[in-house]
């Protein structure tokens, strides 16, 4: 994904506060916040987390859609609309609206994904309302002009072209385009050079004109600003968006089974791999239980069973790892390697066969123990400042996992039984399904396995 600031040099003072910001709460804990849920006067929602111990407050929002909604034709729509946010809105030109951020140490930033359009907003409290009223512009009235078009669509294509030489980059697109064929999660999130070509300023707000809307809003709200105020501040900055949003319907898909493995050709010193199969909802009652069982199996780094049995124990890779990506369609279990050309083949029967392991006999209780124990100490790191806690509770929202889910976490973790984990292994795993998409020197084509 691509990230573009909006105020691309923040005034001394904002970049202090900003410091300041991320070890505001690192004494306290998650479950010692106090979430509300908030409800403008307009009926924008927004859940809030109060802290005046500095003038500044950070939002977060975002909206159902992403790449999922570019047009068929035309990848790219999505994330080239991220990159314009800052390039003028209403009657003010991308110089002077930029020049205003910068003037009022203002920070806004947005970027996309397969299913969703996020922002964030950060001001001190005595620049909240002049802030907000370019925020309020920016959502409901680009500006999308000609000079800054072509300006954004050169950053944007130099960005694609760079892309194109990374072999993590490929392996990954390879894959989606293997496992979800003629379907939007194949796409390029971030289009191709041929496709930024053709995007207009009018494809950009049509797709904002549907999917900007305030019935597909999220926001979290941290800092200086209390439940009445930001009620106020809610109608502001979003009131002048359209009351429902118009998404095209995203068809549900699991990703095309395996197993199947292909190879693109690059000269480059070392191989690189990305694998994967169906994974599990995160709506999925058994989803935390699959959480651990990846956590053990390639998600907790030098920790992982993986990392010890490829990297360790027989030195063939320099990084293996896992994860599971659920999908607002869909969802994935995924992981990559990066190894010696010669040990590639290695490598993958060593994932396969640890696959296969795991789904047969599950983890070991030292695992499970070690797993939880990990799980539930390190989750207060995820609320160290305004933008983590920010973060946290709008990918809550998004994922529809309730006001109380920071609260009941934790215990959802350290109640997942050795039979709950030895089920789930089972039915997550299965390696005679993986598709595999390797990037390296080797024969060109598709393999079946």
């Amino acid at each position: 994904m691509i990230t573009l600031s909006i105020a691309r040099t923040l005034r001394p003072a904002l970049a202090a506060l900003a410091l300041t910001s991320a070890v505001f709460l690192t004494s306290g804990s998650a479950n010692a916040m106090k979430i509300q849920s908030v409800k403008s006067p307009g009926g924008i929602e927004a859940w809030l987390v109060e802290e005046h111990g500095l003038p500044l407050m950070t939002m977060q929002f975002g909206f159902m859609g992403g790449s999922s909604q570019d047009p068929a034709d035309k990848s790219g729509v999505a994330n080239y609309i991220t990159a314009m946010m800052d390039e003028g809105a209403g009657d003010i030109r991308s110089a002077d609206f930029q020049e205003q951020l910068e003037e009022l140490a203002a920070k806004m930033r947005f970027e996309t994904g397969r299913d969703t359009l996020t922002g964030t907003f950060q001001t001190l409290t005595g620049n909240r309302e002049k802030a907000g009223d370019l925020l309020a512009l920016a959502l409901a009235k680009p500006r999308f002009d000609g000079d800054a078009m072509d300006r954004i669509r050169g950053q944007l294509q130099a960005t694609i072209q760079f892309d194109a030489k990374d072999p993590d980059k490929i392996a990954e697109q390879a894959w989606f385009e293997t496992a979800y064929p003629k379907h939007p999660y194949g796409n390029a999130v971030h289009g191709t050079t041929a496709s930024t070509t053709t995007i207009s300023g009018k494809d950009l707000e049509a797709y904002r004109a549907r999917v900007f809307a305030r019935d597909n809003l999220k926001v979290a709200v941290v800092g200086d600003i209390d439940a009445k105020t930001l009620g106020a501040f809610l109608d502001k900055a979003f009131g002048g968006l359209a009351a429902k949003a118009q998404l095209n319907p995203v068809a549900a898909l699991d990703p095309q089974g395996g197993p199947a493995q292909k190879q693109i050709v690059m000269d480059i010193p070392q191989s690189v791999a990305q694998f994967g199969q169906i994974g599990m909802k995160r709506k999925d009652p058994d989803f935390i239980a699959a959480y651990i069982l990846n956590y053990i199996m390639g998600g907790g780094g030098f920790a992982s069973r993986l990392m010890d049995e490829v990297r360790e124990k027989r030195g063939l890779a320099y990084s293996v790892y896992s994860y599971i990506q659920p999908l607002q369609q869909s969802s994935i279990y995924m992981g990559g390697v990066a190894t010696k050309t010669d040990g590639m083949d290695k490598s993958l029967e060593v994932i396969r066969a640890e696959l296969t392991k795991m789904a047969k006999d599950g983890p070991t209780d030292e695992e499970l123990a070690d797993a939880k124990q990990y799980l539930t100490g390190s989750y207060a790191l995820n609320f160290t400042s305004s933008g983590s806690i920010a973060g946290q509770l709008l990918g809550i929202q998004m994922q529809d996992l309730g006001i109380d889910y920071i609260e009941t976490r934790n215990s959802r973790v350290e109640a997942v039984t050795m039979a709950d984990m030895r089920r789930v292994a089972k039915k997550l795993l299965h390696p005679d399904q993986l598709i595999v998409t390797v990037v390296g020197k080797g024969k060109p084509g598709v393999a079946q396995n």
